[in-house]
């Protein structure tokens, strides 16, 4: 039986660097490497990572102490293995970080991740390539008798916290009493925008995603019915006027042909 090889020196020397550079206080400097010159790396990397994420989630970082915030960016550099090398993925795995591998402490907002994840989507929705290639539709389509269509950049979420009016002024202490429905989308000039809803028009958009086959008369008597209202026309006058907002948005987009 013969013994492996052992690790060339220049991969020994990477790996070293590369520690060093997530981790300076817990991994030495390579050997033979200057550390004045080492801290260029160090200083260039970090600035980089930092930089780039505060500019992804402005309302987070502005919120959180400095010395709170380098923890997390250092903790995300040291504990998280990002999948991909594309910086505009960054966002994506620092959220994975937050959900996935940070440990909790006594004093992070109880909000962090839903902030993030509501930051994220907004660049997510700015980069996204979904709406390249739509299904068969009419823009001018009929959409009770037809089928709508929602546009795949227009994204309904639903957040405990109030997401979108947390600042620096507005620090909330606990959930809200009921979810907080928003819908975020990209127009057709490709700006990014948000819209808080109430909890049916999350339905109805939620059903126009689910039921491909419904036409929107269909759609409308289903909440009708979920509501047990008395007057189903009501609704479904109330929810045709609804979709032609939503159409006009660019979050219907039109009737499937």
């Amino acid at each position: 039986m013969t013994n492996s090889a052992p690790e060339p020196r220049f991969k020994r020397l990477q790996k070293a660097f590369a520690a060093h550079i997530r981790d300076p206080r817990k991994a030495e400097v390579p050997e033979g490497i200057e550390d004045r010159r080492m801290a260029i790396y160090r200083d260039l990397f970090y600035n980089n990572i930092e930089s780039f994420l505060s500019g992804n989630f402005p309302v987070l970082r502005e919120i959180t102490p400095d010395e709170k915030w380098h923890g997390i960016v250092r903790d995300f550099m040291v504990s998280h293995r990002c999948e991909t090398p594309h910086f505009p993925e960054i966002a994506q795995e620092f959220l994975a970080y937050l959900s996935e591998s940070r440990k909790a402490e006594s004093d992070d907002y109880p909000f962090m991740l839903e902030l993030a994840h509501y930051e994220w989507v907004e660049l997510a929705l700015g980069i996204s390539d979904e709406d390249a290639e739509l299904p068969a539709h009419d823009p001018n389509g009929d959409l009770l008798e037809g089928i709508p269509l929602v546009s795949p950049v227009a994204w309904n979420l639903s957040y405990s916290y109030p997401v979108h009016r947390i600042s620096p002024e507005m620090i909330p202490e606990a959930p809200s009493a009921e979810p907080n429905h928003l819908v975020v989308y990209r127009d057709r000039l490709d700006k990014i925008h948000f819209l808080e809803i109430n909890a049916v028009t999350q339905r109805l958009l939620e059903l126009i995603k689910l039921n491909a086959q419904a036409t929107g008369l269909e759609i409308l008597q289903m909440i009708a019915g979920e509501m047990q209202h008395p007057d189903p026309d009501v609704v479904i006058q109330a929810g045709s006027q609804l979709m032609q907002d939503l159409k006009a948005r660019n979050i219907i987009i039109g009737a499937r042909q």
